[in-house]
């Protein structure tokens, strides 16, 4: 079974320069009119195991792809992102509850995952991340086998 624990978002110090790059990253790739230029923004997540995989789901109703980034190192999942108001020409709100802004979630897992498989899905306002697990090998027997030197060791 997997362990994760869920990073608040001040607490990822040790990854601050990961996520500041890649907020860097999303301000170049980002026009102007798609940046959320003030607010923070804090889409709720799960984590979910099954035999095969950890899977993490963060809402993110609003966010395209292409404002997203995902990096996993050191056995920590960021998720990083800007969800940017809807462009409008000189509407008034009257209530605004929906967040916008830039957001970082954090979540450690301590599981063997085969990252090489790693796949991320956006659908109907959902980021879906699949890390499948390693297949368990302890405990099963590995045969090595025996080659013959022909030659005198010294």
């Amino acid at each position: 079974m997997a362990q994760f624990s869920l990073l608040p978002s001040g607490e990822a110090t040790e990854f601050a320069d990961d996520i500041r790059q890649l907020f860097d990253e999303l301000a170049r790739a980002l026009p102007r009119e798609r940046r959320a230029l003030s607010g923070d923004c804090h889409p709720s997540l799960d984590v979910i195991e099954t035999d095969a995989a950890v899977e993490v789901a963060v809402d993110v109703a609003g966010v395209p792809a292409d404002a997203l980034r995902i990096l996993f190192r050191a056995g920590m999942l960021l998720v990083v992102g800007e969800k940017a108001p809807a462009a409008g020409g000189g509407e008034q709100f009257h209530l605004v509850e929906r967040e916008f802004g830039r957001f970082a979630r954090a979540v450690r897992l301590a599981a063997a995952l085969d990252l090489a498989r790693a796949r991320a899905t956006l659908r109907d306002g959902e980021l879906r991340i699949q890390l499948p697990k390693l297949e368990e090998r302890r405990g099963r027997p590995h045969h090595i086998p025996v080659a013959r030197v022909t030659e005198p060791q010294t």
